[in-house]
């Protein structure tokens, strides 16, 4: 059993984080405090990788760490790696969501509103066996603040799925559809089918 600590001060990522690994192989539990990490990395395994290994110097146990982001193509400069902090700072989940929707109101077209959700895994399990993980979710941006599960840009995100159906369900509308399909759920994924392979079981 691999025990990992998480790397982070959110308590939405420890739930979201133990309720996607299966438990048979990997267990995910909070660090006993947060740490302040400057995450001035360059993309988003950099930054992953910072707070891996400030946690590991911290505590000395295997450390999962991720950075994840929303990228909007009509904006590539605005999010991705600054997804934490766009618009400046004081603002809440909601009213990032909200500008986001207000600087996209003249992208009427879905090829003009694609977007996609990125998560960089790390599992940090001591300095020489560090290991990285992606998962990416295709979309586009809504046009309006929809729904009540999930957290950050999760109301403003219409999964590809759900924009070819014209149901135009946000992200934060299926909590049972992101647990198997978003961005972390594909990272982790893969990151059990990997400590699976590394431990001689069958996948």
């Amino acid at each position: 059993m691999l025990n990992f600590l998480l790397a982070s001060s959110n308590p939405h990522k420890t739930e979201e984080f133990s309720k996607l690994f299966s438990g048979d192989l990997v267990q995910v539990s909070s660090a006993p405090r947060s740490l302040e990490v400057v995450e001035d990395g360059d993309s988003f395994q950099e930054n992953a990788l910072k707070k891996a290994k400030a946690y590991w110097d911290a505590f000395g146990q295997p450390i999962l760490a991720d950075d994840s982001g929303l990228c909007v193509e009509a904006i590539p400069d605005e999010l991705g790696i600054l997804s934490a902090r766009f618009g400046g700072n004081g603002l809440t989940d909601r009213d990032r969501a909200e500008l986001l929707i207000k600087k996209m109101e003249n992208n009427l077209t879905s090829d003009q509103r694609k977007a996609y959700f990125v998560c960089h895994l790390c599992c940090y399990l001591n300095p020489s066996e560090i290991f990285f993980f992606e998962g990416r979710l295709q979309g586009e941006i809504g046009f309006a603040y929809l729904g009540e599960h999930g957290f950050g840009y999760d109301p403003v995100f219409v999964p590809r799925a759900f924009v070819e159906d014209d149901s135009r369900k946000t992200l934060a509308q299926l909590p049972e559809w992101k647990q198997e399909f978003s961005h972390r759920a594909v990272a982790v994924q893969l990151a059990e089918q990997f400590f699976k392979e590394r431990r001689g079981q069958k996948v």
